[in-house]
Order: C-alpha cells, then structure tokens, then sequence
C-alpha cells in the first residue's frame, strides 16, 4: 500500500472493499500523451451555422485541455496519463470529475477518464481518497480526518455519465470496488448520530459561501451543520452504487443492503428536516434546529438525486426562473441575488457562474422533465462564455453574474472544468443530444432553427454524424440526417412531436480510405 510524505495518523480501520481496488497495485502507463494538432481529426466537429464564434470557442477549449495532458509517475502514485487541473499542481477531485465530463466527447484521441485512476490508486487502506493529491512530490494536501480533507463525492457520477456515454462496462468492474470503499469511509467519518453529513466550504468545493452561523470559518470549520448538499451527493453516489451492482452482477453484495437503507433514510430526512415549505427550498441545517435559509446552487443536486415529491418540483425548479434570485443575466450565480452578501462580480461564490454547478442544474432539470429550461439556461450560458472569449480570448475558471464578464476572481485559460460550457453544455443543451451508447441510440430534443449538427459525435465505439437543415420556427418539422458505419436509430423531438430517423449506413469504402 502506498505510504505519503505528510505527517498521517497510521491508525486505520481495515476495509475489506479496497482489498479488490485493483488500481493499487497498477503498472502505471508508460505512453506518451497526444498533441492537439494531431487528434484533432477524431474529435467531434459542431457544426453551427452563422456561429464561428462558437466554434472557434469549442475549439479553443480543445486545445487549451490537451495542452493540460501530463504523464503518468509512478514514483507519486500516478497510473494513467491525466489532464491536469490546471490550478495549483495539485490534481482536485471534484474538478477532475467534472472535467471527465467534456472529457468523455475526446476519448477515441485520449481516454480522459483515466485521469480518475490517480485517485483510486492513491485510496488509503480504510478507503479515504484525498479531495488533493500532488503532482510534484509523494503527497496529499490534507491528513485525512481534516475536516476539510475530501469531498464533494461526485466521482461515482463522472463515471456513470462516462458509461452513459461509451457503455463500457468493464470500467464499472474496475471502479466499482474503490468507489464502494470511499462511500463506506465517508458514512463512518463524515456523519452525525442520524446519518446525516458534514463537510466544510472546502470540502463541498464552493469555499467562501456563507452558509455557517457567523462564528463559524466558511471555508474550514463543518459549524456541527447538516450540510445539504453533502447528504444529497450520498444519497447520488449510492443510488449509483446499486445501479452498477445491478449491471456487473454484484446485487447480493452485503453492501447493498446498506446503501438501499441508507438512501431511505436520507431521503426522508432531506424532505422531512432540510425542506422549508413556505420559501420551497432545501437548506442547511445549523446546530440549534434552525434552517439557514441561504438559498445557493449546491441545493439543486436534489434534483439529479430524484428525491423530490412531484408536488414540490415546480415551486422548487422557480426559483431559477425568478429574477430576483438565479435568473440573472448571466445565469446561473452560486447565490441567490437576494442574499445581502451576493456579489454582482462574483466573489467567487458569493454569486459567481461555474460550469459545474451549471452543469449539475442542467443535468437535474432534464431529468425532472424540464428540457425546454435546460435549453434556455444553457444557451445563456454558452452565449455569455462565447461573448467574454470574442473579448478576451480565453476561458475563465467563473463569471460575473451581472454582467458578460470573467468573475473576480478567477483564473484564466481554465479548462480546466470549463470546458463544459462550450463542449459538453453545447452538444447536450443548447444542441440537445443525448446519447444512449448500450442500445446505440440517440435522443435529439431539436430546438435551434439555424442549420446545426456534430460530425464525428461518439456513441460507445461508434461515430455518427447528425444534421439538422434550417427551418422557419422551433415547432417546424425538422429535416435530419444521420450517417453511421452500423445502424443506430435517433428519436427527433421537437415541439411536442417526436419521430424516428435511422442512420444511413456509411460507405464501406470511404471507411477505409
């Protein structure tokens, strides 16, 4: 097992689970990484018509993300070849899994999925993963019962949206032992008496939100708080869990058990106990009963958990639509504008965009039915990035609320997890594709009227080319094509219709050439 510079309590109480972490004992990669200009021919290619600059920008990202390609080091427990975070020398856990997450559309140039394998082979042997680990010496930026240590667990997500994406199964097999390990430490370490979690502005990934009673630290202290979305991401993660036990054959895993008890028993205290009716809102739960009624973005995990009473969803998803709270010009700030502490520059997130939050929203809104907001979100989004790229040229860690500016502060050329606003949140909201790689099948909510489409889009082990011609209006019968080397079959939705076109098989011979 591997052993860490930084000063380590080393008394550890043994999991079993990580005994079958297979990433422990990896040879690590010895390949080297690829140059942009040369993979960019096996990347997907958006096509927009009148939009150069939104295609100037898609292509910016790329660059700028396999610039961030590192190599492998086996002397500081690095297995794969990884894309940096672009941030600090340090590779960051919730960062990488959401990187992965635009990451996903490159893989058949590099498999950036792969960069999470560097957290699972620096896993400790009572399944704690560090939410830091660096690149430069053999250590971890925090001991692990630091408050601030790990966190947020999102990882089992990114490699469910990875599955979703390719259908490789065998990836759910190799995970599935460290992702199971890192849950179970976190219900041991990172709970109160009633199974509700803990963790710190750190720790969640949104550091200076003031969500804490005023005697608290915001970025480093737990305040004894219930922390939202820390029970909301546990109750995601062992959602997930059950679902790849399912797939690979590991339903009667003792664990299993847990987790269904413990989705249960969140679930009901979430909406029992964090859920203000009057205000519609899911909040944090300070120490004296009291909800905090700090309305911030972290809440909306509750939507992609799917643990929401249909009565509540619409009262709930409002806010986001309400211009005196998320609605705001550039959409969607991390705080409410009506909390006396929101920051019209940002203040990083007091108020600032993310892609990640953005991206959760998004994810969560369409799986709750509400696509056509999605859209609408997400074009805001990409608009407003585009338009700071045409007058800056770069892309920035966060934006301004307020107005189409970079948020103060943020760093710049970060993709970084920005990345998603010009690839993933085009390609799946704005172009509203979604891929379905098991059943080789693609959803297409059509909703833009200028000429559109992505050549070269992965399914899986496939590469399809989807068009769309011009039309008049949104709810015109749109006119598409698909080309394909076997046969995949698109659902076309627009409007409230919906049709099926089948991709036309491409010439075996221009395959070949």
């Amino acid at each position: 097992m591997p052993r860490f510079k930084i000063n380590q309590d080393m008394t550890y109480n043994l999991s079993p689970i990580v005994e079958d972490n297979g990433f422990l004992t990896m040879k690590a990669e010895n390949e080297p990484v690829p140059r942009y200009e040369e993979i960019v021919h096996l990347l997907p290619a958006p096509i927009w018509e009148g939009r150069g600059d939104v295609i100037d920008c898609y292509n910016y990202a790329w660059r700028t993300a396999f610039g961030n390609l590192k190599k492998a080091n086996a002397d500081f427990h690095f297995v794969s070849n990884f894309i940096d975070t672009a941030f600090n020398g340090y590779l960051f856990m919730w960062d990488s899994s959401f990187i992965v997450m635009f990451g996903k559309y490159g893989a058949k140039a590099f498999n950036f999925q792969k960069t999470l394998d560097n957290f699972y082979s620096h896993q400790h042997k009572d399944g704690f993963i560090c939410r830091e680990i660096c690149q430069f010496d053999d250590s971890e930026h925090f001991s692990r019962h630091d408050p601030s240590s790990t966190g947020p667990n999102i990882l089992g997500w990114a490699e469910w949206e990875y599955y979703c994406q390719t259908g490789d199964k065998a990836r759910l097999e190799k995970v599935f032992a460290p992702l199971l390990a890192y849950h179970m430490w976190l219900k041991e370490h990172r709970t109160w008496r009633d199974g509700t979690y803990w963790s710190t502005g750190w720790g969640c990934g949104m550091d200076n939100q003031p969500r804490l009673e005023p005697e608290y630290n915001v970025s480093f202290s737990h305040g004894h708080m219930v922390w939202v979305d820390a029970c909301i991401q546990q109750v995601i993660s062992a959602k997930i869990l059950i679902r790849v036990a399912e797939i690979i054959g590991r339903s009667d895993d003792d664990n299993i058990i847990v987790l269904k008890a413990e989705v249960d028993n969140l679930t009901a205290i979430i909406n029992e106990k964090l859920w203000h009716d009057e205000d519609a809102f899911y909040y944090d739960l300070w120490k004296t009963g009291e909800l905090n009624r700090v309305k911030f973005v972290g809440a909306y995990w509750a939507l992609l958990a799917d643990i929401i009473p249909t009565e509540r969803l619409d009262r709930f998803v409002a806010h986001l639509t309400n211009q005196e709270e998320f609605n705001r010009p550039c959409r969607i700030p991390s705080l409410s504008a009506d909390h006396p502490q929101y920051d019209e520059n940002g203040d990083y997130w007091r108020g600032g965009v993310w892609a990640p939050t953005n991206y959760m929203v998004l994810k969560g809104l369409e799986r709750n039915g509400y696509s056509k907001l999605a859209h609408e979100i997400g074009k805001n989004c990409l608009e407003n990035v585009v338009a700071v790229f045409k007058k800056d040229g770069t892309i920035y860690e966060n934006y301004a609320p307020e107005k189409q500016s970079k948020g103060e502060p943020a760093k710049a050329d970060f993709v970084g997890w920005s990345g998603l606003f010009p690839i993933s949140i085009l390609f799946e909201y704005v172009f509203g594709i979604c891929p379905h790689a098991k059943e080789k099948r693609i959803v297409w909510n059509v909703r833009l009227t200028e000429k559109h489409g992505v050549r070269n889009y992965p399914l899986g082990d496939l590469s399809v080319d989807l068009l769309c011609e011009e039309r008049g209006e949104e709810g015109e019968e749109p006119v598409v094509t698909a080309v394909c080397n076997e046969p995949v079959e698109i659902e076309i939705r627009y409007g409230n219709k919906t049709k099926i076109v089948c991709a036309k098989i491409r010439d075996k011979k221009k395959q070949n050439d």
